[in-house]
């Protein structure tokens, strides 16, 4: 799969797929979109003294790196699982030159299927798998615990569909822990009728400064 490094507007890189025509993060600004929806939404709206996160689309490591500079700033114990089928090769993330915080090459160096504590506040493990063929009992398995925040990072449900289905979320939802939050940037009301049916509780919140006008927040009711 090609990828192709762009700047958006706020200084910070994404990459951009040809053959999907779609970009891994805003144009309008990767890092400020990123540290909106799964930081300032997800994490700071979780209650879990020791965040168990799930993010489903590791990508970039950008939402890693962020959870990561929260955890120590917050001193805040996270275990971060991240699943993608698709690692970057490393000219690829050298190249984006997200930070130049010594871990964000940790991030992707880190071997895959282990837990790899980075710092004392933030452990890793990368999962290379497809989402599709996650059961909930596998996902539980990870760290033999529910999650308490899931990012929900995918393509968007036009170029990637069979990351949206419902049974994905239903897996997810399983394996989440009673009042777990979830968030996405999508806020397709086809996703959020979905996610309402499955058992969740959804908010429409603002999107982040100069992009998306919504976003959506969810949170495990039953």
């Amino acid at each position: 799969m090609q990828r192709i490094i762009e700047r958006t507007e706020d200084g910070s890189a994404t990459l951009f797929v040809p053959e999907l025509n779609e970009h891994y993060h805003s144009v309008k600004g990767a890092r400020t979109e990123s540290q909106h929806i799964f930081i300032d939404k997800g994490l700071e709206a979780s209650v879990a003294a020791r965040p168990y996160i799930l993010e489903i689309g590791f990508g970039t490591g950008l939402n890693a790196l962020l959870t990561l500079e929260a955890a120590e700033k917050e001193k805040r114990c996270v275990l971060y699982t991240g699943i993608e089928l698709y690692p970057l090769a490393w000219p690829e993330v050298d190249a984006l030159k997200y930070s130049d915080h010594p871990l964000f090459g940790q991030l992707h160096r880190a071997v895959w299927e282990e837990d790899i504590p980075l710092t004392p506040y933030f452990t890793l493990r990368k999962v290379q798998a497809d989402v599709e063929t996650i059961d909930s009992t596998r996902l539980l398995m990870i760290h033999e615990a529910p999650f308490d925040v899931v990012y929900f990072d995918a393509f968007a449900p036009e170029k990637q569909p069979e990351m949206w289905k419902e049974e994905v979320f239903r897996n997810i939802h399983a394996a989440m822990s009673p009042g777990g939050v979830l968030t996405t940037y999508c806020a397709k009301g086809v996703v959020r009728r979905m996610l309402q049916a499955i058992g969740f509780g959804v908010e429409r919140l603002p999107g982040p400064p100069g992009g998306k006008r919504e976003i959506l927040r969810a949170r495990k009711e039953r």
